[in-house]
């Protein structure tokens, strides 16, 4: 059974914003608010280990040393 939700004290910006990003998606606010809730929920699943090395792949890693340096590059930027 479908439930009712509610965001008490949404910040001004961050309303602007969703309303307008539901205007780009042809949508209601309400039904952007889904949209994005339904993304964040479908993505809680781990990594598979092909997805893991793909993106090991991706980032270009070959040793332990260089994914040392590429965390302390990453840390260093904050």
């Amino acid at each position: 059974m479908p439930v009712n939700l509610s965001i008490k004290n949404a910040p001004d910006d961050i309303v602007k914003r969703l309303k307008a990003r539901a205007e780009r998606n042809h949508r209601s606010l309400q039904g952007e608010l889904l949209a994005i809730l339904e993304e964040a929920v479908s993505k809680e699943s781990a990594l598979t280990i092909d997805e893991l090395l793909e993106e090991v792949n991706r980032l270009g890693l070959k040793t332990g040393s260089e994914s040392k340096d590429f965390i302390r590059k990453d840390r260093d930027a904050r």
